[in-house]
């Protein structure tokens, strides 16, 4: 038997244990609470001695005895492809481990929240009660890891990059002691963004580079852009714990209205394409371009394209639960996914991971919500594009809801069948994993109906072909060899100083300059401005969390003052700089319109003025819901006042303040708008998708001249907004400003005027 040396290395604090006659061909070290294991030339593992896993000597190297049985298994060999491993696995795995694989747990906080979205005990109290440590693992957590075998958690906030990393570690080693030992994969949302830009991005924590969200890196008009972000972005995700991620989403941005707009890649579908490759290309590529431990896997979203809903109506309630076809164009909304996420440069071939929208597509199929619907799942995905990565649904689709209106369950078009029966048919359908559940007796049920129809070799079969994709994916980025991190690397990497910087010059390509009337702009340092004071009006968000209403800078002034010297009043000042938002024109649906009689559905406004909708149709395309007795849901000759109303009062107001000089407007842009109300006011426009406010002044004061195009139109007014095809791209009649520049996809301006370069060429 081979005897070990204890060797202590100088200069280090940890201990090396290298095998000393046996001529083995690895070495161990004790880690942040693990055992490093060093094979020479070949993959390193993790392991924690207490959950009872010890190594197996096989041909002088070392490897994990994750099932304890004393012989080296096919799936613990890390020679072997993902795919061997995979279906060796999945064979010896019970009905009960598969259907937890196919679970992805609701939204997760570290450490979770004390009362809310979110929330979470420990020992049996709230966090701030209970003196647990951050990175403990809640009680809700152990049970769905244990008893509900759980293997793929969605995180949200961190306190700490450390914090996370702990979790991570604390995690890993207590799903390494039960069962086949297969490694938790944890997941996000989009969590880089210098601004709140993109739907249940609960918000990062934690120190992380800050980059401008998707469509914000489109308006630079450069694919290798974003796969710069993509390569940055999947080295912080993975120094967290992170091997999954949920995105990008990929859905054109062809309906103006919907309020996830922002997540886009814009609405030209070769842009978009193009920015999805290289999204993909940039997360799932490891040092050599194959997978490996810098590889997250991607999961794009949403098929077959979430962007045309109706009236712009978003499908996570009921009143926004159809996307349609006007101009019989879904084939452009697909492009994203066939040509971009399924064709990508580097040798890992396919995005990872497919999510498909909550929404009804119109004309495709059975009259049922994407992750149910078997002819765009199993015979257009899977059989005419030959998709054969994981289909995980979206979030809370198979549960219960009351009403078109309510924050709930997302089940459309199976709203009257049962839990367990939404599972069955999602499964039938083609889809491998379920979104937001955390427990697994619904996809045990589903089994059993399965049983009763098919057979159980048939269900076992259908069931081992899921858990070879979602185990391909754990495998494909090593976490069964090593799940574990170093604390102190986890906080060199994330949020360094390369990555900031790389973030921030990304948001300098970002910013759009849309006018710049006799040249005002740059301004020169030092110069005199006046900042006048936003009124914020109360809201609810999707969550219901309310913000009160507020009045203050739109700006940090602390940064601002480092450019220009700040004034109270317009008399002082040499110009002034505004800030406002694009119009909150509301979500489509409205209960007091339901209550005086009508049917509940408005428009959505993205004008600042009162809007009524005198040219929208007389019958909606689609309908139809077990909450309504109705299938119209047309809003024409309905009015609308937008939220936000006060932003365009602020514009007009402080040019009438400040006369002659310059005004300055700067609007943070979630979806297209009609800028006739504002225009003529400003003697400057700046738009931006998400940016800090120094990127912002570096552009105003001439350090850097901006560079970025509008992915999407600005329309010249509603009318054109309610006239055009929810899916077709670039059908609406421009913006023309008082300089005669149409704000249409592409345009943009520098300091010269108006930008005729490749990229316009290429995509104009």
């Amino acid at each position: 038997m081979c005897q070990y040396k204890r060797i202590y290395a100088i200069g280090i604090s940890s201990i090396l244990l290298v095998l000393g006659s046996c001529g083995n061909n690895f070495t161990t070290e004790q880690k942040d609470g693990y055992v490093s294991v060093k094979n020479k030339g070949a993959t390193e593992l993790g392991y924690t001695p207490e959950s009872g896993v010890t190594l197996l000597t096989v041909d002088k190297y070392a490897f994990k005895d994750l099932n304890k049985n004393g012989g080296l298994d096919p799936y613990e060999d890390w020679r072997l492809s993902a795919d061997e491993r995979a279906k060796d696995l999945a064979s010896k795995m019970t009905l009960e481990d598969i259907s937890g694989l196919m679970l992805y747990s609701s939204h997760q906080s570290i450490p979770g929240a004390s009362h809310g979205f979110g929330s979470s005990n420990y020992g049996g109290k709230p966090f701030p009660e209970s003196g647990a440590m951050p990175s403990d693992l809640s009680d809700e957590q152990m049970k769905f890891l244990k008893e509900d075998h759980l293997r793929h958690v969605l995180i949200t906030k961190v306190e700490t990059p450390a914090i996370a990393a702990q979790w991570n570690n604390n995690a890993q080693a207590y799903v390494e002691g039960i069962g086949f030992g297969i490694p938790v994969n944890t997941s996000s949302d989009p969590r880089h963004g210098s601004d709140s830009y993109a739907e249940f991005n609960a918000g990062a924590g934690g120190a992380i580079s800050m980059w401008p969200g998707t469509l914000g890196i489109a308006a630079s008009f450069d694919p290798m852009l974003m796969r710069k972000f993509g390569e940055i972005a999947s080295k912080e995700y993975r120094a967290l714990g992170i091997a999954t991620a949920l995105s990008p989403q990929i859905d054109l941005g062809t309906e103006p209205r919907w309020s996830r707009f922002d997540g886009t890649m814009g609405e030209d579908p070769d842009m978009a394409t193009d920015m999805a490759r290289a999204y993909v290309d940039g997360f799932q590529s490891s040092k050599d371009g194959n997978w490996g431990t810098e590889s997250v896997n991607a999961m794009v979203k949403h098929w077959p394209g979430g962007g045309p809903e109706e009236g712009g109506r978003d499908a996570h309630f009921g009143y926004g639960a159809y996307a349609v076809y006007p101009g019989k164009n879904i084939k452009d909304h697909m492009q994203t996914f066939i040509e971009g996420a399924f064709k990508l440069d580097g040798p890992t071939q396919k995005a990872a991971a497919v999510m498909p929208y909550y929404t009804i597509s119109s004309g495709e199929g059975e009259k049922v919500g994407n992750g149910f619907n078997k002819y765009l799942i199993t015979d257009v995905l899977r059989g005419e594009y030959g998709y054969d990565g994981v289909l995980c649904t979206d979030w809370a689709i198979t549960r219960d809801v009351s009403s078109v209106d309510k924050f709930e369950g997302k089940s459309w078009g199976v709203e009257t069948i049962s839990v367990a029966e939404r599972h069955y048919k999602a499964i039938e359908a083609g889809m491998d994993q379920f979104g937001g559940n955390n427990a697994m007796g619904p996809i045990l049920e589903a089994y059993k109906m399965g049983v009763a129809e098919h057979g159980e070799t048939y269900m076992r079969q259908r069931f081992e072909a899921s858990a070879v994709r979602l185990l391909k994916n754990i495998f494909r980025v090593g976490l069964f060899e090593n799940p574990y991190l170093e604390i102190a690397e986890t906080e060199k990497t994330v949020g360094n100083p390369e990555f900031m910087t790389a973030g921030f010059e990304a948001q300098l390509r970002s910013v759009i300059m849309l006018k710049n009337q006799n040249k005002v702009l740059p301004i020169k340092t030092k110069k005199k401005v006046f900042i006048p004071k936003r009124y914020i009006a109360p809201s609810t968000n999707w969550w219901g969390v309310v913000t009160p209403e507020k009045t203050e800078s739109p700006f940090n002034n602390e940064v601002v003052a480092k450019y220009f010297e700040i004034v109270e009043s317009a008399d002082e000042a040499d110009f002034a700089m505004v800030g406002i938002n694009s119009p909150d024109g509301g979500v489509g649906y409205d209960k007091a319109d339901l209550e005086k009689g009508g049917n509940g559905y408005v428009p959505i406004s993205l004008q600042y003025s009162p809007y009524t909708a005198s040219h929208a149709r007389e019958t909606s395309l689609a309908g139809g819901s077990p909450f309504e007795d109705f299938t119209n849901r047309s809003y024409k000759g309905k009015s609308v006042k937008t939220n936000n109303t006060t932003d365009m009062a602020l514009v007009n107001d402080t040019k009438s303040k400040m006369g002659n000089k310059p005004v300055i407007v700067v609007v943070h842009v979630s979806k297209p708008m009609v800028f006739s109300e504002i225009e003529k006011s400003a003697s400057a426009i700046l738009i931006h998708m998400g940016v800090q406010d120094q990127a912002l002044l570096e552009i105003i004061s001439g350090s850097k001249e901006p560079s970025a195009l509008l992915p999407f139109q600005m329309p010249f007014d509603m009318k054109t907004v309610e006239t055009q095809f929810e899916d077709v791209p670039r059908d609406m009649e421009p913006y023309e400003d008082a300089d005669g520049n149409l704000y249409d996809f592409a345009f943009g301006l520098n300091w010269s005027g108006v930008i005729k370069d490749d990229r316009v060429d290429k995509y104009k």
